[in-house]
């Protein structure tokens, strides 16, 4: 999508943003998206290590949530205990 531009494309871009924002302006904004930046590397980092933590814990398979819903039948299927009967 973009091989098509050549350095001149970029300049006209440059000088369009230039018109938009104004020269006083320009300096806090690419100062705002310097800390944005910044602050999403850290939360990728942040759910990266979050995510390798959780993989190495005790923490149940997908497949295993029929233990902790009730018994197996001989379908494979999980049966809920009856909360009615008042045992």
């Amino acid at each position: 999508m973009f091989a098509n531009l050549t350095g001149w494309h970029f300049l006209i871009i440059l000088v369009i943003i230039l018109l938009l924002f104004g020269a006083p302006k320009l300096p806090a904004l690419a100062r705002s998206l310097g800390q944005s930046m910044k602050i999403l590397k850290s939360e990728v980092r942040d759910s990266d290590a979050d995510g390798k933590a959780d993989t190495t814990g005790d923490a149940p398979a997908a497949g295993d949530n029929a233990a902790s819903t009730g018994t197996n039948t001989a379908e494979g299927t999980a049966k809920k205990p009856d909360s009615s009967s008042g045992a």
